[in-house]
């Protein structure tokens, strides 16, 4: 039988989403009948909060379920350009486009700025879609690693410095960090501020888990003298306001960026869903007390997995957001995540996946309960 198909060049670059995978396998195990602690996936466990699904059925019962103008509609993109402003960004709602998730702002980002052959800078650990993208739209890599600086950035600008060049096409800075929980300092990121405007390089600000920040303060990088015009900065719903499944995301950016941007988002996506949008302005507006909750209770089970590692003589570096943390393990990670879902059905994700061999990443958006039992799990089966 022959292969009536034959694939693109840039398909054969990347590999399937490895956090997906994992994730994936976790559930086909479930349904098995095992009893999964499932630590993988980047995914609050808390409910989206009522007052955004209320909105987001009153908006269905208004009739809200026909297409919107192409970037967002007026009234979300002003509350986003008002959020911006509040972080010390100079935004206006012309400068936005909302999106069907964080993603899909990423991936127009990519393909609007990369060429075949031009530079992108990644800080590693790093999450796994960056590198697919920046792959997908034909760029080379060059990489900084943060592991041997306690997964921080400030420690290593000597090292991103003798990376960044004249020939940099794009830097991408993501804090909080996923897969690290790192929160880069306010020094970091003038830091990166300073090598952007020598270099002139354009940087995406990667801000999806701004909201879940807990001993110390999120700095926007587009707020810092020199980067509103050449930062691209990239959020979402899904993390603060436990909102995974909405897919609702948004990018600023330059008029001029927006302007090219927009093209793709208008002839591959045409719009995010209409009552979806809705559903992000009260969001926005109203939920301030249960994104508190959510994040105090982040801060608990980050908390309570250091001590219980620490019981156990396992040293990790605490970050001071989002919801993961990276733990040491076997130069093999691979073979330790896989031998930690069969043996101690504790689902993790190799730190390879984010060019961090030797580490596995685990999720802390699961209850203390859980937490409490994939520790004892992985101990009772000597992976920890």
């Amino acid at each position: 039988m022959s292969d009536a198909y034959d694939f693109s060049e840039r398909i054969g670059r990347v590999e399937p989403s490895a956090t997906l995978a994992i994730s994936n396998l976790a559930a086909e195990k479930e349904a098995e009948g095992a009893d999964i602690v499932d630590l993988s996936v980047g995914e609050p466990d808390f409910d989206t909060p009522e007052n955004v699904v209320e909105a987001g059925k009153a908006a269905l019962d208004a009739g809200h379920t026909g297409y919107t103008s192409s970037n967002g509609v007026p009234e979300l993109k002003e509350a986003i350009a008002e959020k911006l402003r509040g972080n010390g960004v100079d935004a206006d709602a012309d400068e936005v486009i909302v999106t069907p998730g964080g993603k899909q702002a990423l991936y127009e980002t990519f393909q609007t700025l990369i060429d075949g052959g031009d530079e992108v800078v990644l800080l590693d650990p790093a999450w796994v879609s960056y590198e697919a993208m920046a792959k997908l739209a034909g760029a080379d890599l060059s990489r900084v690693d943060l592991a041997p600086h306690g997964f921080q950035l400030e420690p290593a600008l000597d090292e991103l410095a003798e990376t960044v060049s004249d020939n940099t096409e794009l830097l991408v800075v993501n804090t909080p960090s996923n897969p690290t929980g790192a929160v880069f300092s306010e020094a970091a990121l003038e830091g990166v501020r300073d090598l952007a405007v020598e270099h002139d390089v354009a940087v995406i600000s990667d801000e999806i888990y701004e909201r879940i920040v807990y001993d110390t303060d999120h700095v926007s990088l587009a707020s810092l003298d020199g980067m509103a015009d050449r930062t691209i900065t990239i959020n979402g719903f899904s993390k603060a306001y436990s909102m995974t499944g909405w897919r609702l995301g948004y990018l600023h950016a330059t008029d001029e960026f927006v302007g090219e941007a927009g093209k793709l988002h208008s002839h591959s996506v045409s719009c995010a869903t209409n009552f979806v949008q809705r559903a992000g302005i009260e969001a926005l507006e109203n939920t301030e007390d249960a994104v508190e909750e959510m994040r105090d209770a982040f801060a608990d089970r980050r908390d309570l997995l250091v001590d219980l590692f620490d019981e156990h003589g396992v040293d990790v570096d605490v970050g001071d957001g989002a919801f993961y943390m990276m733990i040491p393990v076997d130069d093999d990670d691979q073979a330790w995540c896989e031998a930690a879902i069969e043996e101690a059905a504790v689902a993790c994700v190799p730190g390879s996946a984010f060019n961090a061999p030797g580490y596995a990443r685990i999720s802390y958006a699961a209850s203390e309960e859980r937490l409490r039992e994939a520790v004892d799990r992985l101990v009772s089966n000597d992976l920890l």
